[in-house]
């Protein structure tokens, strides 16, 4: 992408942005200047993202579903993530279409990203997602899922999967799409937070 480092976003990216998220023309641009301003060099950093993350959760640690999260949008894993990926991050995140986010979930879980999800990177998804629960609000909720074991178990017995089983991206989509209750535990819904803020710094 030449035209990262320009104030403005070349005509193509823009358009292909419009089309493949829900987001306006304003919007993207609005945000491409902010991006900028906290960015110059077009790139957001692994340490960076970290840091918008760690913003959003001041009384939880999110460090490590932020890695998860960047390495999944780190498309060609050059350890940085440019202003499409940025993007296509938010979008995803905040209200993409279902089948959008499904694969970017299957791609959040599958840690080693060999095609398959194991039952060891369902648990180690999990654990980060319970990093950014505050305590109290673990304490509430169900007994058969207020840890990340118990939930990692209950995700896995709902495939039907033995302990040394694999996940199939197909068998995870369709499972997850025919199943709002594993959507739910699969996810940590933060979107609405981030949105927040976006609006902040754009105003």
């Amino acid at each position: 992408m030449g035209n990262t480092k320009s104030s403005a976003l070349s005509k193509e990216l823009l358009e292909e942005l419009k089309s493949n998220t829900k987001y306006s023309e304003t919007e993207l641009s609005t945000w491409y200047q902010t991006f900028l301003k906290e960015c110059p060099g077009g790139k957001i950093s692994k340490q960076q993202f970290e840091g918008i993350y760690a913003s959003f959760f001041p009384n939880a640690d999110p460090s490590k579903y932020a890695q998860h999260v960047f390495r999944s949008f780190d498309t060609n894993a050059d350890g940085t993530l440019d202003f499409k990926e940025y993007i296509v991050a938010l979008h995803l995140t905040s209200g993409g279409k279902t089948l959008q986010k499904l694969e970017w979930a299957f791609a959040l879980y599958d840690v080693d990203g060999n095609g398959n999800i194991s039952k060891s990177e369902i648990l180690e998804i999990v654990k980060s997602i319970f990093n950014m629960i505050p305590a109290d609000d673990q304490k509430v909720l169900p007994e058969d899922e207020n840890t990340p074991e118990k939930r990692a178990d209950k995700i896995w017995q709902f495939f039907g999967k033995k302990e040394n089983d694999k996940i199939s991206e197909g068998e995870f989509i369709h499972g997850v799409m025919d199943n709002k209750d594993i959507l739910r535990l699969i996810q940590y819904d933060e979107p609405q937070q981030i949105k927040d803020k976006l609006k902040e710094k754009k105003q």
